[in-house]
C-alpha cells in the first residue's frame, strides 16, 4: 500500500509539474509577443526625434516607419511553415537573436539608409516569433479548454503590448536619446534566449517531402508588393507606384495557390480552406480588422486634432479600449465555454458595431463620459471577436500545420489592417473635402490644400489669418467631424456584416480527445499510469 501510495504521490507531482511547465512556456511565450507588439508602436513617439537627428527625406522617414510590418507581414508565411520542417523552437531562438541584433543596430543608427536596414531585420526577427509563439502554443496546450485560456492571456499581451508601447517610448524620449527605444529589446532578448532555450518543446509537423522553397519566396514577394500597394492606397496615392504592386502580388499569390493545390506536399495545406469553421474564422479576423484599424488612426486625429489633447492625454483616453480588450481576452475562455464559438464571435461584432454607432454622437466638444464608455465596448467587442476567431482558427487547424495556419491568421490580420486603412481613409476623405470646395474668402487653391487632410487645413488657415483663416478652421472641423460620422457608420456595417459571417462557425467549442503537446504526458497516458501505478 506504502509503494502504491508513493507512486501514486510521484506521478501526481510528475504531472502537476508538467501542467507548471506548460504556463511556464505561455510566460515566455508572452514575453516574445510582447516584444514584437511593443516595437510595431514604440517608434511613432519617436519619429520627430528621428527626423532631427538623422535629417531623412519624405520618402526614407516614410520607410523607417513602414518597413517593419511590411517586411514583417511578407514573411510570416514564409517562415511559419519553415518552422513545421525544422522546428518551431529553433525558428523562435533564431528569431529572437536577429531581433536583439537588430534593435541594437537600430539604436545606434548614425544615417537613414542604417535605420532602415535595422528596421527591415525587425521586421524579419518579428516574422520568426510571431507565428512560432502560436505554433508552439497549439502544441504545447493540446486540450482546448486550456488552449483557449491560454489564447486569451496571449491576446491580452498583444494587447497590452500595442498601448504600452507609445507610452514607453515617450517616457525613454524625456529622459533619454530615440536610440534607447530600441535599446529595450536588447536584455529582454538576453533573457528569453537562454530562457527559451531551456524551457521550450521542440516540435515539428509531419516532414513529409521537400521544403517548397520556391513556392516560399513567391508567397513573401507576393505579399510585400501587395501589402506595399495597399499601404500606398491608405496614404491616399493613387498612382503606377500603388497599381503595378497591388497587380504584381496578386499574380504572385494566384501563382502561388495555383502551385501548393499542384503539389503532393504543399508548403501550406489549401484544404484546411475547405473546413468552414477555418474559412470562417480567417474572414472574420480580416473584417474586424478592416472594420477598426482606420477608424483607430481617425479617432487618434479627432481626439488631438480636434478635442486638442496631447500624444499623452490622447494616448489615456485610449486607454480604456486597451484594459477592456484585457478583460475580454482573460474572460474569453470562459465565454467560449458556455456561448460557443459561433455565439461569442457574433456577439463581438454585434457589441462593436453598437460601441462604434454610439461613438457617432462625438461632436466638436469633449464628452468623456460617451468616448470612455464608447472605448471600453469597443474593445471588449473587439477582443471578444478575435479571440473567437483566433481560436477557432487554430483548433481547426491539423497540428503539424500549426505553424502554417498561425501564419495564415497573422497575415490576414495585417492584410485586414492594411486594406482597412485604406477603405476607410478613402471613405473619410471622399466625406470630408466636399465640405471646403466652397468657404467664404478662401481662396480656391487653399481649400484644395486644406482638402488634403485636417492638420494641412490648420496649417492653411494658419497661414490666411484673419476671418478667412477662422471660416477655413471652422469649415475643416465640422467636415471633419462629418466624415468620422459617416466612416462609423461604414464600419458599423462592416461589422454587422462580420456577425452574419460568423454564424458559419460552429455552434459548441468542440472538446475532444487531442493529441499530446509535445514533451508533455497526454491525459490519457496520464489515466494509465494512475491505473498502473
Amino acid at each position: 500500500m506504502s509503494g502504491t501510495t508513493t507512486a501514486a504521490a510521484m506521478l501526481r507531482r510528475r504531472t502537476a509539474g508538467a501542467g507548471a511547465n506548460r504556463w511556464v512556456v505561455l510566460v515566455v511565450l508572452c514575453v516574445s509577443l510582447l516584444l514584437v507588439a511593443l516595437d510595431a508602436t514604440v517608434l511613432h513617439v519617436a519619429v520627430p526625434a528621428v527626423t532631427e537627428d538623422l535629417k531623412p527625406g519624405a520618402i526614407e522617414l516614410l520607410w523607417i516607419v513602414d518597413v517593419y510590418p511590411l517586411v514583417c507581414a511578407s514573411l510570416l508565411i514564409l517562415f511559419g511553415t519553415l518552422g513545421d520542417r525544422v522546428g518551431r523552437r529553433r525558428v523562435l531562438l533564431l528569431g529572437y537573436g536577429l531581433f536583439g541584433v537588430a534593435s541594437g543596430v537600430a539604436a545606434v543608427a548614425d544615417t537613414a539608409q542604417v535605420l532602415i536596414l535595422a528596421r527591415a531585420l525587425l521586421g524579419v526577427g518579428g516574422a520568426m516569433i510571431m507565428p512560432a509563439t502560436l505554433s508552439i502554443l497549439r502544441q504545447v496546450f493540446p486540450d482546448r479548454r486550456e488552449r483557449a485560456l491560454a489564447i486569451g492571456i496571449w491576446s491580452a499581451v498583444a494587447a497590452v503590448g500595442a498601448a504600452v508601447g507609445p507610452l514607453l517610448g515617450g517616457f525613454l524620449l524625456e529622459h533619454f536619446w530615440w536610440g534607447s527605444v530600441f535599446l529595450v529589446n536588447i536584455p529582454l532578448m538576453l533573457v528569453s534566449l537562454p530562457v527559451g532555450r531551456l524551457l521550450l518543446p521542440e516540435s515539428k509537423g509531419s516532414g513529409e517531402g521537400p521544403w517548397d522553397v520556391v513556392g516560399a519566396l513567391t508567397a513573401a514577394a507576393g505579399l510585400f508588393a501587395l501589402v506595399l500597394g495597399v499601404k500606398r492606397l491608405g496614404g491616399g496615392e493613387l498612382d503606377a507606384f500603388t497599381a503595378i504592386p497591388l497587380v504584381l502580388g496578386a499574380a504572385l499569390l494566384v501563382l502561388f495557390v495555383r502551385r501548393q493545390r499542384r503539389r503532393t506536399h504543399p508548403l501550406v495545406d489549401l484544404r484546411m480552406f475547405a473546413r468552414p469553421a477555418f474559412s470562417t474564422s480567417v474572414g472574420c479576423i480580416v473584417l474586424a480588422m478592416l472594420a477598426l484599424v482606420g477608424l483607430e488612426l481617425i479617432a487618434a486625429q479627432y481626439l488631438q486634432l480636434v478635442l486638442d489633447l496631447s500624444p499623452l492625454e490622447t494616448g489615456l483616453r485610449l486607454l480604456p479600449l486597451t484594459i477592456a480588450a484585457m478583460a475580454a481576452g482573460l474572460a474569453g475562455a470562459r465565454l467560449l465555454r458556455r456561448f460557443g464559438p459561433r455565439r461569442m464571435v457574433s456577439a463581438g461584432f454585434c457589441l462593436t458595431a453598437l460601441a462604434v454607432l454610439l461613438l457617432t454622437a462625438m461632436g466638436d466638444a469633449d464628452n468623456t463620459g460617451l468616448l470612455v464608455f464608447g472605448f471600453v465596448l469597443l474593445g471588449f467587442g473587439l477582443e471578444t471577436t478575435l479571440f473567437g476567431a483566433y481560436e477557432s482558427m487554430l483548433s481547426e487547424a491539423p497540428p503539424e500545420q500549426a505553424g502554417g495556419a498561425a501564419a495564415i491568421g497573422e497575415t490576414s490580420y495585417q492584410l485586414g489592417a492594411g486594406i482597412g486603412i485604406a477603405l476607410l481613409g478613402s471613405v473619410m476623405n471622399a466625406a470630408y473635402t466636399p465640405g471646403l470646395s466652397r468657404v467664404p474668402g478662401v481662396p480656391e487653391a487653399a481649400s484644395r490644400s486644406a482638402g488634403h487632410s485636417l492638420g494641412e487645413a490648420y496649417e492653411v488657415a494658419g497661414r490666411l489669418g484673419g476671418p478667412a483663416g477662422v471660416a477655413l478652421r471652422r469649415a475643416a472641423q465640422d467636415s471633419f467631424v462629418h466624415g468620422l460620422h459617416v466612416t462609423l457608420l461604414v464600419s458599423a456595417g462592416l461589422l454587422l456584416l462580420g456577425a452574419v459571417m460568423a454564424l458559419r462557425l460552429p455552434r459548441t467549442m468542440q472538446c475532444g480527445e487531442a493529441p499530446a503537446a509535445v514533451g508533455l504526458p497526454a491525459p490519457r497516458e496520464v489515466a494509465e499510469s494512475r491505473v498502473s501505478a
